[in-house]
């Protein structure tokens, strides 16, 4: 049923229990498999200044590349083939960017939930947002 299948990788507790569902379903239907780490710019600072410096922008870069890398090494060390993949922008926009680009069956990607609904709302969902935009199926893993 999937044929291709792009992991959206962030680093965290959630981030890994993603990574882990991934593999499992990679193996099983033998699906071709993508890493993506996403370095994202704070929202708030392109409205307050009107621009990010090139300093923070190579520094997330540089932070989700070793975030990145470290995914792929622990995919690696399990016997898995994987591309990895650094995109730079807004997370769900460049989740399905790359989906479509490569097209992808299965977008995972890892949630740890928030227990209010102001919370939710203020610091946004990437998985919760995904859902609307996605060109193809997503599974939102959720973190222990």
């Amino acid at each position: 049923m999937y044929k291709r299948i792009l992991m959206a990788y962030n680093g965290t507790r959630e981030g890994k229990t993603a990574l882990l569902a991934c593999t499992e379903i990679a193996a099983f239907e033998r699906a071709e498999t993508h890493l993506l780490a996403v370095a994202s710019m704070p929202s708030s600072m392109f409205l307050t200044e009107g621009f990010l410096p090139e300093e923070l922008i190579e520094e997330e870069k540089k932070r989700m590349q070793d975030v990145l890398s470290e995914g792929l090494a622990a995919l690696k060390e399990r016997g898995y083939s994987v591309a990895g993949h650094l995109a730079v922008g807004e997370p769900v926009e460049e989740i399905c960017r790359v989906a479509t680009e490569l097209k992808c069956d299965l977008i995972v990607v890892g949630h740890k939930q928030k227990h209010s609904f102001a919370a939710r709302w203020w610091r946004g969902s990437v998985g919760a947002t995904l859902l609307d935009y996605a060109p193809c199926s997503v599974l939102v893993a959720m973190g222990a």
